[in-house]
């Protein structure tokens, strides 16, 4: 399976993607993991992003859909594939389509967790607090939750013309949010 799972920041999307490629046998291609990977490692992408995360905002359409090309072409990824954080804006999608085309591949679904934006706030402090993530500010994370819904929530209407979007509420525990991916998944395997 093809899969994309799009959700504010906070959504869960990371958590679930992971129980996804676990019961699924797909790769859970995180950009944000490529990312914090590299200011882990101080590469010259690392502290590029860095200091563009820790303003509250998002890493290039540019380096990120050449990332996310490099990353695709690997062998565990040519059967399917579960993005996360990745497309965000209409240019990314734009890219992803060119790609995809080029392989002779299409999307089989895109996820969208659906999560009230207090209730995101909330989470993210949580998170913060717990795991001593730098760049997890209130404001930082309000800011995030901005920019999504001006950049990112328009994919959903450009998926949903495609007729490959299926909403999850990702409110709840981790095992009910999954239980409700898992039955979405089955459907479109017996459809």
């Amino acid at each position: 399976m093809r899969l994309i799972i799009l959700g504010p920041p906070g959504a869960g999307k990371g958590t679930q993607a992971e129980r996804i490629t676990e019961s699924r046998g797909v790769p859970h291609i995180s950009t944000g993991d490529i990312f914090r990977d590299n200011i882990r490692r101080e590469t010259p992408l690392g502290k590029q992003v860095k200091g563009i995360l820790d303003a509250g905002g998002y890493v290039t359409d540019e380096i990120t859909n050449q990332i996310v090309a490099d990353r695709l072409a690997e062998d565990d990824a040519q059967s399917g594939f579960l993005l996360d954080g990745y497309p965000r804006t209409v240019i990314q999608v734009e890219a992803l389509d060119a790609l995809l085309s080029g392989w002779g591949h299409q999307l089989d679904a895109v996820l969208e967790l659906q999560v009230d934006e207090q209730e995101l706030v909330a989470r993210l402090v949580k998170r913060a607090e717990t795991s001593g993530r730098t760049d997890d500010t209130e404001d930082v994370i309000r800011e995030r939750q901005r920019i999504y819904r001006e950049e990112t929530a328009p994919l959903v209407r450009i998926y949903s013309e495609r007729n490959v979007v299926v909403p999850i509420d990702g409110v709840g525990d981790l095992d009910q949010v999954t239980a409700r991916i898992s039955a979405a998944l089955d459907g479109l395997t017996s459809a």
